[in-house]
């Protein structure tokens, strides 16, 4: 376990503070979640390294300076309410809950959604609620929500997300671009306006449901 906590202040130095994301609270979430735990056993050696890595059932947990990256431009408040499409391992879900008052994760895979609220529930995240559900349509028995993350890639920014935005609000997710490219996108909301701004080229899973790529 020393080993363990080694390697994650490491992390968080090299690969988040290192290429330029400052905010104390963020590098703060980043170093009391253990990434190992939300990874299949015989990858936690690998759980710190500067890579995606398999969780089962087609998907994966993102590098992390990714999932630091999309929490940043967040811009999460900690009084705000988060929505996050695609709970996957929990990992993203454990990060957020560090930083806002009300996290609502959503996880189209049922085995899926079933481990990351067990890690979720065993590291005392009780602000979190995962939801098995499709995810591209949100989850509007709480919205509207100040942040949206979406965390696998969408043929277009999906408009029941849009609508469960509130004023004010940011929403970050991968858009397909076309052959396969794909843009990390800050949608924002003012006004009645919505703008959307390119980040950085990504590479993420497709996203499943009836907005998405219409995977089983």
């Amino acid at each position: 376990m020393d080993r363990l906590a080694a390697e994650r202040q490491r992390m968080v130095q090299v690969q988040i503070e290192g290429r330029g994301l400052s905010d104390p609270r963020l590098l703060d979430a980043f170093r009391q979640v253990p990434r190992h735990l939300f990874v299949p056993r015989g990858s936690r050696d690998w759980a710190y390294d500067d890579r995606p890595l398999p969780i089962g059932f087609g998907q994966t947990i993102s590098q992390p300076y990714i999932v630091a990256l999309m929490t940043a431009l967040a811009e999460i408040q900690d009084t705000e309410r988060v929505l996050e499409i695609g709970t996957g391992s929990g990992y993203q879900a454990a990060i957020l809950a560090c930083m806002a008052a009300e996290i609502h994760t959503v996880e189209i895979i049922p085995e899926l959604a079933g481990l990351a609220a067990r890690r979720l529930a065993r590291l005392g995240r009780a602000n979190v609620h995962v939801h098995q559900s499709d995810g591209s349509v949100g989850w509007s028995p709480a919205a509207p929500y100040e942040v949206i993350l979406v965390t696998a890639a969408a043929p277009s920014v999906p408009g029941p997300l849009l609508e469960q935005l509130a004023d004010g609000g940011r929403m970050v997710i991968p858009v397909e671009h076309g052959d396969g490219y794909q843009m990390l996108t800050v949608v924002r909301r003012r006004g009645g306006k919505v703008s959307e701004n390119a980040i950085a080229p990504v590479a993420f899973v497709p996203l499943r449901g009836r907005y998405g790529w219409q995977q089983a």
